[in-house]
């Protein structure tokens, strides 16, 4: 069984025992989380739209972290102009409990 959840502007296919990297959630470590699923598929076939709305996705937050860090390096050729940056994004580390109907 999986199901197709939803956080922020982002889809997730996930799966009971799975761990997911989300964009940052604001939920201490230990907290469980509810996700919002839009599709879920099992035995009985793939449920979409109002069948799904009834199921939700519970996982616990297991990490809140940095992701490994982007070295963003613009120049412009003969100008003598650099610019050196990184970047690192945030994430929540959350293991897929459950996949239950409400």
């Amino acid at each position: 069984m999986y199901a197709i959840v939803e956080n922020g502007n982002k889809q997730y296919k996930v799966e009971v025992g799975s761990v997911i990297k989300f964009e940052k959630l604001s939920a201490n470590v230990g907290d469980k989380v509810e996700l919002n699923v839009l599709m879920v598929s099992d035995e009985n076939g793939v449920k979409v739209a109002e069948e799904a709305a009834s199921f939700k996705a519970v996982g616990e937050v297991l990490e809140q972290g940095k992701a490994r860090k982007v070295v963003v390096y613009k120049y412009k050729a003969k100008k003598n102009e650099r610019k050196k940056q990184g970047h690192r994004q945030p994430f929540t580390a959350v293991k897929i409990l459950e996949i239950v109907a409400k």
